[in-house]
């Protein structure tokens, strides 16, 4: 008697939309990101340390009086949680960095561990964000490295949930899924030029003095 080759084969199935491929281009662009992110926030961090220990510390990204971390690192909206805010960035990127290196070695992960992921990094885009508007609209101050935050944590969240589309892990229909990566470039893209557009409004007198 012969044996058919699903008995014989006892590998597990791979989920609907499980590409080995495209998770790895995820995995590629999300440690890239969460690397870059990751410096931003323990640059952040080191210079708000030189802040405790002396307040007149001029940051390594205090270039004129609206490119100013210090100004920002001074205002209440830099810890918003009663701690200095880099240090959420620092664990969450760990974090990141820890899943992209999984994927890239060949890991899959159950769908509700991605729905985790995909809550963790819309969660610190809404943050993101949050911060964008309290720099450009109420501090009136921007911070280099807090910008450069901005731009990784924008490409991970499209790139995270243009992946969880595609994979089936986020419900949506089928044109959706399909498109979704091969879109995420341009979203983030269009996204980056809203945000820093909007900054560079709002900072145009200062940028282009008359």
């Amino acid at each position: 008697m012969t044996s058919t080759p699903s008995a014989l084969d006892d590998s597990p199935a791979a989920p609907p939309g499980h590409d080995p491929r495209a998770d790895r281009r995820w995995g590629l662009v999300a440690l890239v990101t969460a690397v870059l992110g990751f410096y931003g926030a323990a640059t952040l961090v080191y210079e708000r340390l030189q802040l405790f220990l002396d307040a007149g510390h001029r940051t390594s990204c205090d270039i004129n009086s609206w490119l100013s971390c210090g100004t920002v690192m001074r205002t209440p909206q830099a810890e918003a949680f009663g701690f200095p805010n880099p240090f959420i960035g620092i664990v969450a990127y760990a974090v990141v960095v820890a899943v992209a290196l999984a994927v890239l070695a060949g890991a899959r992960f159950a769908a509700w561990y991605w729905w985790g992921l995909q809550l963790g990094v819309t969660l610190g885009w809404v943050f993101v964000l949050w911060l964008w508007w309290q720099t450009t609209f109420e501090i009136n101050a921007l911070c280099l490295y807090c910008m450069l935050v901005w731009v990784m944590q924008t490409v991970l969240v499209v790139q995270t949930t243009a992946r969880n589309l595609r994979a089936g892990v986020l419900p949506a229909p089928a044109a959706l899924a399909r498109a979704a990566e091969p879109w995420a470039w341009f979203v983030s893209a269009a996204l980056l030029v809203l945000i820093f557009g909007t900054v560079l409004v709002r900072f145009a007198g200062v940028i282009f003095p008359a």
